[in-house]
């Protein structure tokens, strides 16, 4: 996850939590405040109301009290208004109506009047009024002298609430001189009026009101007359109201949240991509290094810490560009030392079968020289060393002057002590003549200086690019033979009539065993890890493929690429090769890579591209067992298009190795940027490495800066146990043999 995405994360999980907290506090504050001001209104109307009701209390029925109560209640702030008689009367007619005894009428009186003493307790009127009159009396001092009045209606005063509705008056009836011990059952109700409203919350959503709870106390205010409590009002507040309230308020914290939370996040957004944007800078600059692109970040970023990293980066940057440039440098001057013959500076043997390939691969025409010294030896035993190198020397300045002088691309090698060979690319046979002619003259001048009759013979073979390098070479020694049957210093140029096979017969022969895929594909040269953990690993094989002709007979691969290229069968070769490994690593549950070798036709056809995109998509679970391979020199012809075909194959998680790579054929600085997985080193540079020092010293500059790029360093087809041994010394990751 970037650096940004956690930044986001954070941030909006910290945002979290505030605004919960905040939404949490403000939504609890607000409700209590709620709480308190409906209650601190409920007992506000409470108070008005029992001084409005005051003075109509002498009469509880009084229509006016009912009227009042209405008026505020429809107000619609509260849930119930509701006026209790504190006490409660009862008559003398009520005791008899509701008697038990049903015997008694209105002529009898009562007396002995009272009531379960756990309920309450009965008073009669006559009690106050008595009270009342011998309050007055004390004041003034005077006796009294009342008489008692028959008290005609009775006050119940419960023990508290009075829970129970239905009570039991006991009483005695009296009428001429006989009594009756009976009682009356009462429905005792307080309520004088009671008004109500329903809770209506409107528009707030029943999940508000489950979650948060709103308690509004019923508040009440007292009436009295005089000293006695005669009624109490009870008002309780329309939670509804306060619903609505504390949701707009909680609707309103959450829209501004989220505003706010958007607002904060864009800045953030532009902040972080600022603040980033250094970071990001350290990262391309990482990426180029680990591809070997040596970058340097030039505006380095204002924040300290990431100043001191971006300034770490450029040098570590500079530090690994100036070890890559160094052993560049020693690589080429290595390879130069291992291509070069020290004493003639011309390219040696492995120079030449090199250069066979560029022919080959580049469909080129021309002409191979063989030219032999003649009489070396007996020449070296008659003169002394100095005069020996002198003359051979001078006989090698011939091959490299000819090359100036005719204006054309001739390349002259040195194999062996007496033994010699140019490569001509694009000459005809009448240009070969005159090659050969200038040769000759220069040859019977070098005669004459040191007395030497016989100088060289030179044989010629026009280049057969359905041929191999040794078929040609051991044509042109049977035209050096044939020229030393000549006569002195003379030369044999063989004619283009002298290719063994008609090219129309190659092309039918090539097109059936495409087209029917009559080629086998066996897999080669085990490469296995030479250190560590994984040693003697298997890591990878190569594919190669066999054809016959119709004498049953191997065509040469390299003959078989040719004539596929020539005649753009190339592609549908590569892709039947393709296909047939895939299938191969299935059936057979192959788990090591296997590597391909491709065309530059191939790379360079988009229908290629588009199926082998399809093909590894289609395969997808073992794309990274394929390594696609080219040589070096086939990569140098079109380096930018090789570039774009490495980007499609890592696309598509499989890998690229670049075979029989010399220093020569690639620039060691382009290394870095063709963002290779391996390199195979051609077998020359393992090939008695035992006992070359260049050779050594060639190989572990390789793999420097190899392991500096991340690239897999491979030596290929080595013989020699010691060999192999001093490979693995120099810590080449993988070799075969």
């Amino acid at each position: 996850m970037s650096l940004s995405k956690q930044l986001y994360i954070i941030i909006a999980f910290i945002f979290l939590i505030i605004f919960t907290g905040n939404f949490i506090i403000s939504v609890k504050n607000a409700k209590e405040y709620l709480e308190t001001e409906a209650s601190t209104k409920a007992q506000d109307t409470a108070t008005a109301l029992g001084m409005s009701l005051k003075e109509l209390m002498k009469d509880k029925n009084d229509a006016e009290i009912k009227s009042i109560i209405n008026a505020i209640a429809n107000r619609g702030f509260y849930k119930e208004i509701r006026l209790e008689d504190t006490l409660f009367t009862i008559n003398k007619a009520q005791l008899i109506k509701n008697a038990n005894d049903k015997s008694i009428d209105n002529s009898w009186e009562i007396e002995n009047i009272k009531v379960d003493k756990n309920l309450g307790n009965i008073e009669t009127n006559s009690d106050d009024l008595d009270l009342m009159q011998e309050l007055e009396a004390l004041e003034n001092n005077q006796e009294l002298h009342l008489k008692k009045s028959k008290p005609t209606q009775y006050k119940f005063i419960p023990n508290g609430d009075l829970k129970q509705k239905n009570i039991k008056i006991y009483f005695t009836a009296l009428k001429d001189k006989k009594s009756i011990n009976t009682f009356s059952t009462i429905v005792i109700d307080n309520t004088i009026v009671k008004v109500t409203r329903d809770e209506k919350f409107e528009y707030v959503p029943q999940w508000f009101v489950n979650a948060i709870s709103i308690n509004l106390k019923e508040m009440e205010s007292q009436i009295s007359n005089g000293w006695k409590t005669t009624a109490t009002i009870y008002v309780s507040a329309n939670a509804g109201d306060a619903y609505a309230k504390l949701y707009e308020q909680a609707k309103s914290g959450v829209l501004y949240s989220i505003i706010a939370f958007i607002i904060s996040m864009l800045l953030l957004f532009v902040f972080v991509q600022y603040l980033l944007k250094p970071l990001k800078n350290i990262e391309k600059l990482a990426r180029s290094i680990a591809i070997g692109n040596f970058k340097t970040i030039d505006k380095l970023p204002w924040t300290t810490e990431i100043r001191n990293v971006a300034i770490s980066m450029n040098e570590m940057s500079t530090k690994i560009e100036s070890v890559i440039t160094k052993l560049n440098k020693n690589l080429e001057n290595l390879t130069q030392k291992l291509s070069k013959d020290e004493l003639t500076g011309l390219n040696l043997k492995q120079t030449f079968e090199t250069d066979m390939k560029k022919m080959f691969i580049s469909k080129s025409n021309g002409y191979i020289f063989t030219i032999k010294i003649d009489d070396l030896g007996e020449f070296a035993k008659q003169h002394t060393n100095e005069e020996v190198n002198k003359f051979i020397k001078k006989f090698a300045s011939i091959l490299k002057e000819c090359k100036a002088c005719e204006n054309i691309n001739i390349s002259a090698y040195r194999f062996y002590g007496s033994e010699f060979a140019l490569i001509t690319d694009g000459i005809n046979y009448e240009q070969a003549q005159e090659l050969t002619a200038t040769i000759k003259r220069e040859f019977e001048n070098l005669a004459s200086e040191i007395g030497k009759d016989e100088i060289a013979h030179i044989g010629a073979t026009p280049f057969n690019p359905i041929g191999t390098t040794d078929q040609m070479l051991h044509a042109a020694n049977e035209a050096y033979e044939k020229a030393k049957l000549i006569g002195p210093n003379e030369a044999f140029i063989r004619d283009s009539d002298d290719l063994v096979r008609d090219m129309k017969a190659w092309r039918t022969l090539i097109f059936d065993i495409i087209e029917n895929q009559r080629f086998e594909i066996s897999y080669i040269g085990d490469a296995k890890v030479l250190n560590g953990e994984d040693e003697n690993k298997l890591v990878m094989q190569e594919a190669f493929t066999k054809a016959y002709d119709l004498d049953n007979k191997d065509i040469p691969i390299g003959t078989f690429v040719s004539i596929a290229e020539q005649y753009e069968k190339i592609v549908d070769f590569d892709k039947a090769v393709i296909s047939k490994v895939i299938s191969d690593i299935k059936l057979e549950n192959i788990k090591h890579s296997i590597s391909i070798n491709l065309s530059l036709d191939s790379i360079d056809d988009l229908n290629f591209i588009l199926w082998l995109r399809q093909t590894l998509y289609k395969h997808k679970d073992i794309s990274h067992q394929l390594v696609f391979s080219l040589t070096a020199y086939a990569v140098t012809k079109d380096i930018e298009k090789f570039k774009d075909f490495v980007t499609v194959i890592h696309e598509l998680e499989a890998k690229v190795i670049i075979k029989r790579f010399e220093s020569k054929f690639i620039a060691l600085d382009d290394i870095k940027n063709l963002d290779l997985d391996y390199i195979r080193l051609a077998r020359e540079y393992s090939n008695n490495v035992k006992n070359d020092p260049s050779k050594q010293s060639f190989i572990e500059a390789m793999v420097e800066l190899t392991h500096l790029l991340n690239i897999k360093l491979f030596a290929e087809n080595i013989k020699d146990d010691e060999d192999l041994q001093k490979v693995k010394e120099l810590n080449a990751y993988a070799a075969s043999r």
